[in-house]
């Protein structure tokens, strides 16, 4: 049986296993053990913790076999962007430039470095290994973040930002990096990208201040701006049809495109709706509905499953009530995973 839950501290040394098979594309979890057993413990205190006021915790998901243990997929709502150190970001300005004397008039496009202190919450470092992908268990790792976000709403902010992965070549090079943060930064892609999940104070160091005007970059590294990776095409849909939409906001590393929503208006947000478990059964007879359900017992624990539904009560399987940790009588929530 499979199960998306909040992350344990036991969980550190298969989470450092599944970090190890990530693509280097994925560098938000290119960390050390040390520096992903921080990242876990964090979590762990995000979701014990009882003020509502939104921080700048990691809540980290993990999708098990509860049969076999094996971890073999996670995904991250990070509670709040910004704060003692940025959100850095380039913002693409555009401007009309013109002289009578020379009769010409000029159309032209920079990237801004933006600092966001009080910025949005964000959702990232999502991962499941390939053998395991189908059957709506990547949608799953992916959307639990938002029924997650609904059950704690104090916990998040308005609006939710997503950084997607921008485009590199088959060697793994990264044409916007080589063109322009490369320059400034001489270290390689993965490792400037991974070590800003931990501190940003080189960014502010090495960067440069001044705006960047496209004119002066190649065409093709221009024309990558705003595009994502091939392997990010699925999760750029996906959340499109939640209510995603592009904004002119770019990764300062990759120029992947950030995108963004009212966190009200994330249709699986509002999929994501209270309910009372009305009854425990060995085998539901009848109309089921497939769905996630989820419950707060430890944290955060979803099943993806059949129930039958009456008004505001579900009834569900005893596995499934057992690994949610509910009873007749308990509330949880329930989400279906793709918009009607």
């Amino acid at each position: 049986m499979w199960i998306v839950r909040s992350v344990r501290i036991e969980d550190v040394d298969a989470l450092f296993q599944l970090a190890q098979s990530a693509t280097k594309g994925l560098t938000s979890l290119q960390l050390d053990r040390a520096r992903l057993l921080d990242r876990v413990e964090q979590s762990t205190f995000a979701f014990s913790r009882t003020g509502l006021s939104p921080r700048g915790e990691p809540y980290v998901l993990v999708l098990v076999n509860t049969e076999s243990g094996e971890l073999v997929g996670t995904s991250t709502v990070y509670a709040k962007t910004g704060g003692y150190q940025p959100l850095y970001a380039y913002r693409r300005v555009e401007s009309e430039h013109e002289s009578e004397l020379l009769g010409v008039r000029q159309h032209r496009v920079r990237l801004d470095l933006e600092r966001i202190h009080d910025g949005p919450t964000e959702i990232g470092s999502l991962f499941l290994r390939g053998i395991y992908r189908g059957e709506g268990r990547g949608r799953w790792l992916s959307l639990a973040r938002f029924s997650l976000i609904s059950m704690l709403p104090h916990r998040f902010a308005d609006r939710v930002i997503a950084e997607m992965r921008g485009r590199a070549n088959p060697d793994g090079s990264v044409p916007f990096w080589d063109a322009v943060a490369g320059r400034f930064i001489p270290v390689d892609f993965a490792t400037a990208d991974a070590m800003s999940t931990i501190s940003k104070q080189f960014i502010e160091e090495m960067m440069p201040q001044h705006p960047i005007y496209l004119e002066l970059l190649e065409q093709g590294v221009r024309e990558g701006i705003g595009k994502v990776h091939e392997e990010t095409e699925p999760a750029v849909a996906m959340l499109k049809a939640e209510g995603f939409t592009g904004t002119d906001l770019f990764d300062i590393f990759d120029a992947g495109p950030v995108i963004s929503a009212e966190t009200h208006a994330i249709h699986a947000v509002k999929r994501t709706r209270s309910v009372i478990v009305g009854g425990v059964v060995n085998q539901l007879v009848g109309h089921t509905t497939k769905v996630m359900v989820a419950s707060a017992k430890e944290g955060f624990t979803s099943v993806l499953t059949e129930i039958q539904t009456e008004g505001d009560t579900i009834h569900l399987v005893s596995s499934d009530a057992k690994q949610l940790q509910v009873e007749t009588g308990s509330a949880c929530v329930v989400m279906t995973l793709k918009p009607e």
